[in-house]
């Protein structure tokens, strides 16, 4: 993993972090709620993801000696700055499980630490966090209509700098088969593919002596680019020639990819030569702007694809580019808080909480997930409540699974570190309870999301404690 230290932050955190150092309050307990508050492409769920790298990153988090260097010169107070040298996270860490299918408004981690400690993991968290989230969900839409044709990540070169290599985890845990990113490939124990550029068929006088040189060499792991000049007549007939000739070496020519062009109409042309030619193991690639919609085309045209290799729309997370994930104070100073708005919507939820999932007799999600006070009891938790309008649900028959588990104590993971496909093969189990109707691509079904009785009971109050005193005289209660 990509090594960060404790600058990896915003100014602001560090300037509200010194005001809360110098006038003692650096020991006073916070509670934040990382959640986002719209499901991103439309769609009707999202798949949490980066919870392991934000666990190794806060394990082994400090300010090094070239980061205090910069920031002394950067005018911090130096009784500040020596507890900056000092800096290691404390605190604990309530998470969903990662690869958990997660809704808006509906806390997916919790972090309850030392306010200055909180605050300065703002900004990383959400960084890590909210790409990883949406690549990791784009991933699975692709999946979810690919079926078991192979996902191939293509993404790297495309990516925003770095965010490449986060994205390329992402990937797997939403679905994807493998990646060309090596990097993330050594790191996280993903399988590596990758075929030929143009670039390789053009550096040479003929396409076929291209094409058998790089068998020759590739013989085990043989994929052609064959639209570099003319795919039907000299990219898949060239392929042919290439095919043949390693099966004469007892070889076998893996497949052929199509970067370009009418990928529906191409590939059927394609297989058919392969075919014709006695060249029906060869397998079919195709690339070049894809996303969900273009492979769910293709697929309904019934091109003989047998894999995509996904690039752009994969790694950007388009069209939404970004998940609009936040991190908000809910608790400080030993009294819950809130931050009003004149969008209801835009009112966060105070207090510790816990998140249980309504199931149909334990099999399949329900549709709902209730968010609850963590001293809750699940089974006393008979209602929930609309956020934002005067509805309500009644969930007292309904089986109830806590979704946030503590995953850090004091600074320190709880579990030893999962392996990247554990984590995928949740998610897949995870998304299986999830209806249909919730993953089709338009219109679909709106998952419920509400408050049990004691935590609207409280965010009401807190409101109106607010309001009133916002036209009298300030009260040591309404703020920190």
């Amino acid at each position: 993993m990509i090594q960060y230290t404790a600058s990896y932050t915003d100014q602001y955190e560090l300037t509200m972090a010194q005001a809360y150092f110098q006038k003692g309050k650096k020991d006073k307990t916070a509670i934040f709620d990382y959640f986002f508050r719209k499901l991103p492409f439309g769609g009707g769920y999202a798949l949490f993801a980066g919870l392991e790298d934000l666990i190794d990153v806060l394990e082994h988090l400090r300010f090094d000696e070239r980061d205090l260097i910069y920031l002394q010169n950067q005018g911090l107070n130096s009784d500040f700055i020596g507890y900056l040298e000092n800096f290691r996270f404390s605190g604990n860490v309530y998470s969903c499980r990662e690869g958990e299918v997660v809704f808006p408004i509906c806390p997916i981690v919790v972090v309850e630490a030392p306010i200055i400690e909180a605050q300065i993991i703002e900004t990383l968290l959400l960084n890590i966090l909210n790409i990883q989230t949406l690549v990791a969900t784009k991933a699975s839409r692709m999946r979810h209509v690919a079926g078991d044709r192979a996902l191939i990540d293509f993404g790297l070169r495309r990516a925003q700098g770095a965010g490449g290599y986060s994205a390329s985890r992402a990937a797997f845990i939403g679905g994807f088969n493998s990646t060309s990113n090596v990097r993330a490939g050594r790191d996280y124990h993903i399988p590596v593919a990758g075929t030929m550029a143009h670039s390789f068929v053009q550096s040479y006088d003929n396409e076929l002596d291209s094409f058998r040189d790089f068998a020759e060499v590739r013989s085990d792991d043989c994929v052609l680019l064959v639209d570099t000049y003319d795919t039907l007549k000299s990219g898949v007939p060239n392929a042919i020639i290439t095919g043949k000739e390693m099966e004469a070496r007892g070889q076998r020519l893996k497949g052929i990819r199509l970067d370009s062009g009418d990928l529906a109409w191409l590939s059927k042309k394609s297989r058919q030569m392969l075919d014709n030619a006695g060249l029906h193991y060869v397998k079919i690639t195709a690339s070049n702007k894809l996303d969900e919609i273009v492979i769910q085309s293709l697929i309904d045209q019934e091109a003989p694809i047998d894999a995509f290799g996904v690039g752009t729309r994969l790694v950007t997370g388009h069209p939404d580019a970004a998940l609009d994930g936040v991190y908000k104070l809910a608790f400080a100073n030993d009294r819950p808080r809130i931050k009003l708005s004149e969008n209801i919507l835009k009112i966060n939820l105070p207090d510790k909480k816990q998140v249980y999932r309504i199931l149909n007799n334990g099999l399949t999600f329900y549709g709902a997930d209730v968010i609850a006070l963590a001293d809750e009891d699940a089974e006393k938790v008979g209602i929930m409540h609309h956020p934002s309008e005067a509805k309500s649900l009644h969930i007292e028959s309904y089986d109830k699974e806590p979704l946030l588990q503590k995953v850090i104590e004091n600074g320190k993971r709880l579990q030893k570190p999962l392996a990247l496909k554990e984590i995928a093969d949740f998610s897949k189990y995870r998304l299986n309870k999830l209806p249909p109707e919730f993953k089709r691509f338009v219109n679909p079904h709106k998952y419920k999301a509400g408050l049990s009785d004691k935590l609207n009971h409280e965010r009401d109050e807190l409101i109106e404690k607010i309001k009133k005193n916002k036209s009298g005289a300030h009260s040591p209660d309404s703020f920190f």
